[in-house]
C-alpha cells in the first residue's frame, strides 16, 4: 500500500493490454470511506485516464477527469457499449462477478446507432406517460406507510427500513407489479445482489432471478395490458418482442431503484451531518433541494459505471487506447474534477454534473426527472413527519457499503420523538 491508499500491481502488464505496470486495483477500503481522496491520488499519478485492475486482475482504464469522461460519452464512434468488442474475453471466467455489467445482453444498454434509438425512444415514451403529480403523490402514501411502520418506536434503520424500499415500491407499481409480497420483495433484493453485492452472494445466479421475474410480467401483461410502463413498452409501435422488452425493463428497473435508495439515503445523511443545513431543515424545500444536488455532485450514487469499449485505437487524456479496451466512467471523479472546480469549492446550485452520465447514453429523459420527484418526496415527507429527526450514532461511525460502482451507506440509523398513531 502506498500512502495515497491504493494499492499499485507492480507485476508484469496483463495479456493484451498494453501500459498497465503499476495499474491500479480498483477496490479496498478508501473505496469505503474516502473515494474522493484516492481519486485525487489517482489523477496525480496517473492523469485524467488511469489504468486499472478489475476482479481477477483483468486490465482495464478509469476516465477521470469531467472533459475526458464528457469526450467518451459524446463520440460512440470511438467508444461503444457493445461489450462484444472486449479483447479480454477469453481471460474472463464463466463467474467472474460484474458479469451482469458487462456480459452482452440484447438490451438498450447494448445497443448502438439506430437501434439504440429506436429502443430508447420505446422507454422515454413508456416513462413520459408517468404523471408526475401523480407519482409524488404515491411516493408520499408510501411514505406514510413506511414511517408509519416505525413511528411509534423512536428510532429507525432508515437505509432498509425507508431509503430502499420507497423507490422500490414506487418503480414497481409504476412497472405494473404488486407493491408488496414475497415476489417483489425477492425481486428487489436480487436486483442489489446483482448491482451491489455483498460476500457471499452470486450476482450472476441474482441476475437470472431477476430476468425470470420480468418475463413473467410481461407475459401477464401481454395478457392484460394496464396503464403502466410494462403495458406501454409492449404496445408501443416500434414493436419490441417479449425478450427485448424484458431487457430493458431490468434496466429500467436497476436505474431507479438502488441509485435513488442511495440518494435519498446520502441526502439525509448530508441534512443530518452538516451544519449548513441544521437551520431550517424541517420542511426547508430549498434545503432539501440543495442537499439532493449536491450529493449528486459529491456522493452520487453510481460511483463508476462499466463501460465503453474503443472501436479502434485512439488517444485519449495523453493514453494510448488500444481497440477493444475497457473504459470504467469515473463519473464521481469527473464530478469533482479540479479542472471544473479549481478552488475545490463545488457549486450546489449547479446542474452539469455527470452523475446521469451524458450523450446518447445518458439516463433516458424523463427518468432522471422521475427520480427527483421520488427522492425529494422521500426527503421531505420523512423530515416534516419526524421534525426532530436525528443521527442515532456519531457521523464517524456511518460507514459505505464496500463498492467501487454505488455510493451508499450500510446503515443509517436516527432517532426521533415516537409519533403516537
Amino acid at each position: 500500500m502506498t500512502d495515497s491508499g491504493y494499492s499499485s500491481e507492480q507485476q508484469a502488464p496483463p495479456p493484451g493490454c498494453p501500459a498497465h505496470a503499476g495499474a491500479v486495483r480498483l477496490g479496498g477500503l478508501q473505496y469505503q470511506q474516502t473515494p474522493s481522496q484516492l481519486y485525487r491520488a489517482m489523477r496525480r499519478e496517473h492523469g485524467p485516464v488511469a489504468p486499472v485492475l478489475l476482479d481477477g486482475g483483468i486490465p482495464a482504464w478509469l476516465v477521470l477527469g469531467y472533459s475526458e469522461v464528457t469526450y467518451v460519452t459524446s463520440h460512440d464512434e470511438l467508444f461503444a457499449r457493445d461489450s462484444r468488442r472486449w479483447n479480454q474475453w477469453e481471460h474472463i471466467p464463466q463467474d467472474w462477478p460484474l458479469l451482469p455489467f458487462v456480459g452482452y445482453q440484447p438490451s438498450v444498454l447494448f445497443t448502438e446507432g439506430e437501434e439504440h434509438q429506436r429502443r430508447a425512444g420505446v422507454i422515454t415514451e413508456a416513462l413520459e406517460g408517468v404523471d408526475q403529480f401523480e407519482l409524488a403523490r404515491d411516493c408520499e402514501l408510501i411514505a406514510d406507510d413506511l414511517i408509519a411502520r416505525f413511528a411509534g418506536s423512536g428510532q429507525a434503520e432508515l437505509m432498509a427500513d425507508y431509503a430502499h424500499a420507497l423507490p422500490m415500491r414506487a418503480v414497481v407499481q409504476m412497472c405494473g407489479m404488486p407493491t408488496s409480497g414475497e415476489d417483489t420483495s425477492r425481486l428487489v433484493d436480487d436486483l442489489r445482489i446483482s448491482l451491489d453485492a455483498s460476500e457471499g452472494d452470486d450476482p450472476v445466479a441474482a441476475y437470472g432471478r431477476v430476468g425470470e421475474r420480468l418475463r413473467q410480467l410481461v407475459k401477464d401483461k401481454r395478457a392484460a395490458p394496464g396503464p403502466d410502463v410494462t403495458s406501454r413498452m409492449l404496445t408501443h409501435p416500434a414493436g419490441l418482442t417479449d425478450e427485448e422488452v424484458v431487457q430493458d425493463l431490468i434496466s429500467v428497473i436497476a436505474a431507479a431503484q438502488q441509485p435513488t435508495a442511495n440518494w435519498i439515503c446520502n441526502t439525509l445523511r448530508l441534512l443530518l451531518t452538516d451544519a449548513r443545513f441544521a437551520v431550517n431543515v424541517s420542511g426547508g424545500r430549498l434545503s432539501v433541494g440543495e442537499a439532493l444536488n449536491e450529493v449528486l455532485w459529491l456522493d452520487t450514487p453510481t460511483q463508476n459505471f462499466i463501460g465503453r469499449w474503443a472501436v479502434r485505437d485512439v488517444q485519449l487524456g495523453g493514453r494510448q487506447i488500444r481497440a477493444g479496451d475497457c473504459l470504467v466512467l469515473g463519473l464521481a471523479a469527473a464530478n469533482t474534477d479540479p479542472q471544473i472546480w479549481p478552488e475545490s469549492h463545488v457549486g450546489a446550485e449547479n446542474a452539469a454534473h455527470l452523475s446521469f452520465s451524458n450523450g446518447e447514453h445518458r439516463c433516458p429523459y424523463p427518468a432522471p426527472l422521475l427520480a427527483d420527484v421520488m427522492a425529494r418526496t422521500a426527503v421531505e415527507t420523512l423530515l416534516e413527519r419526524l421534525p426532530d429527526l436525528v443521527l442515532a450514532v456519531e457521523p464517524e461511525e456511518l460507514t459505505w457499503r464496500p463498492s467501487i460502482w454505488m455510493r451508499g451507506l450500510s446503515a443509517l440509523p436516527v432517532r426521533f420523538t415516537p409519533v403516537v398513531q
